[in-house]
């Protein structure tokens, strides 16, 4: 990898780079099969990825013809790393051994080790022979929505095809490593203005947030709209208040802490609710929420912006959800996905079916999705909200503060690349678009 490594530093053509021997294995982040029960008992708060989350060499597998091998410069946290790191909902060993009885080539996926990881900022290293439309020495990103097209059911929107998975989640071989593996399909054209790290973040939150707010497929935000984003700093909220202020709606941010707030407002986001100050407590108990807190939370919103909701960004799942049905306006749409305080999920239907209120599942995008969402990062038009970086040997720490949330925007983590502020090819552009404007959760995250 360090030959492969210097290649690409020295800005090596891409015949040159093809010619490069892919190594027999590579440094991976991964988990152990054999460790699935090693927090058994413990509370969700309680379990440590920096535990479970290993780092060292795995065997790099056979490439299949719509396959290609990239070089991994630089990758990013996601939430499913934490899951897959903690084993919750459940190990992700189960989604493995089921690619792997599909097909011979699934069958590579079933292994002991997980290599983990659904984000990446690449050079195309090697392509199958099925590869049509990149080749080696292409800077790239990754999105994560892994399918094939022999099914029909991928043939209209792909994620609702049958076999649909998240790379990285649902397969092996993801990018918190210093090689992966992905399908043609997978690979978008990486930002030219921005360094490695900066890019890395961009593709799982940024296209999730572009399905669920800007695509036919979500609740498109349309002009005036009013919408309520929960946790508005973090990784999906922050893509999702620039999508509402791109669109030419009113964002209404909901986040944690002053320093949180003070940067949205630096986003360009003028409605903020602290809701640490607010201190609002929607469940009484474990089992019992409270619907004075729903309606102290909808006179908040009404006294910001001066209604209710046109659509609320919903992602917290149990914590929130009574309350964002609540105060969603009548005939309004509640758009979810992730459920990151829990699946289980509980709300008053009475404000739903009664207010013709809809509650939209949302799930990653499909390649046209993530392409548009890429676009755009392309164009500055959105934002990398990375916040802080971290070595892929310190990786389980980066999983430990996205578990604890202890951090704001995305948090980076360097492959290959040696140091951070590598990869940026148009400085001019970067100019234009403003060096204070794309290293702003950066500079609150100091």
């Amino acid at each position: 990898m360090q030959e492969i490594l210097h290649a690409i530093l020295a800005g090596a053509p891409g015949d040159e780079i093809a010619a490069l021997p892919v190594p027999d294995s590579y440094r991976a982040a991964y988990v152990r099969r054999d460790d699935v029960d090693m927090f058994e008992g413990l509370a969700s708060e309680e379990k440590d990825p920096r535990k479970s989350l290993h780092v060292g060499e795995v065997a790099t597998p056979e490439l299949a013809p719509d396959e290609a091998y990239i070089a991994v410069m630089a990758s990013a946290i996601n939430f499913n790393t934490v899951w897959t790191s903690i084993f919750e909902p459940l190990p992700t060993f189960g989604f493995l051994d089921r690619l792997g009885r599909e097909s011979v080539w699934g069958a590579r996926h079933a292994l002991d080790h997980h290599v983990v990881g659904s984000d990446a900022a690449a050079v195309v290293l090697q392509v199958g022979s099925a590869v049509r439309t990149w080749k080696a020495g292409d800077k790239v990103t990754v999105h994560c929505n892994y399918v094939d097209d022999q099914s029909p059911s991928a043939h209209d929107d792909s994620m609702l095809a049958d076999n649909q998975r998240i790379w990285g989640f649902e397969t092996n071989f993801g990018g918190l490593a210093d090689l992966a593996v992905v399908k043609a399909n997978q690979l978008m054209p990486k930002p030219t203005h921005l360094s490695w790290e900066e890019a890395a973040v961009n593709a799982l939150c940024n296209s999730t947030s572009y399905r669920m707010l800007v695509s036919h497929n979500g609740a498109p935000v349309t002009q005036g709209d009013r919408v309520l984003v929960w946790g508005a700093s973090g990784g999906l909220g922050a893509y999702a208040v620039q999508y509402v202020l791109n669109g030419g709606g009113i964002p209404v941010g909901v986040v944690s802490s002053p320093a949180k707030a003070d940067l949205l407002h630096d986003l360009g986001v003028e409605a903020v609710i602290d809701r640490k100050e607010a201190n609002y407590r929607f469940w009484k108990d474990e089992f019992h929420q409270d619907e004075s807190e729903w309606r102290r939370l909808g006179k908040d919103i009404r006294a910001l912006v001066g209604d209710d909701v046109d659509i609320v960004f919903e992602h917290p799942g149990r914590q929130t959800m009574g309350a964002s049905v609540f105060v969603t306006k009548r005939a309004g749409t509640i758009v979810t996905c992730a459920a990151t305080s829990g699946y289980m999920i509980e709300y008053d239907n009475r404000h739903l079916w009664m207010k013709l209120k809809t509650i939209k599942g949302s799930h990653f995008a499909n390649y046209r999705e993530a392409w548009d969402a890429n676009q755009l990062v392309c164009e500055g038009k959105i934002l990398p909200p990375l916040s802080a970086v971290h070595t892929l040997a310190h990786v389980g720490e980066a999983a430990y503060q996205v578990h604890r949330n202890l951090h704001e925007g995305k948090i980076g983590v360097l492959c290959l690349a040696p140091e951070e502020g590598l990869g940026i090819d148009d400085r001019e552009l970067r100019e234009r678009i403003g060096e204070e404007r794309i290293t702003l959760f950066r500079r609150h995250g100091a």
